[in-house]
């Protein structure tokens, strides 16, 4: 989604920005996004390194799946309705 923004559209996004928050707090703004982003990404890497740890080792992921669950479910064909 957000692979698509270029030199222009960034331009852009900063004048509004500074148009909105003046030039004493834009530096601030930007710090506190920064942090926030930094936040996020710890996170996420922490909750990915509790799931992987969680896991078995030497079983691959999705390795509990069998075709034999999907058809209890009543994934198969035709279901004997008609």
């Amino acid at each position: 989604m957000f692979s698509r923004i270029g030199v222009p559209e960034l331009l852009i996004i900063l004048v509004v920005g500074l148009l909105l928050f003046g030039p004493k707090k834009l530096p601030e703004l930007g710090r506190s996004l920064g942090q926030g982003l930094r936040e996020f990404r710890r996170a996420t890497r922490e909750i990915q390194e509790a799931m992987e740890a969680e896991e078995p080792a030497g079983s691959p992921a999705g390795a509990g799946t069998s075709s034999g669950e999907t058809k209890a479910a009543g994934g198969g064909k035709g279901g004997g309705q008609d």
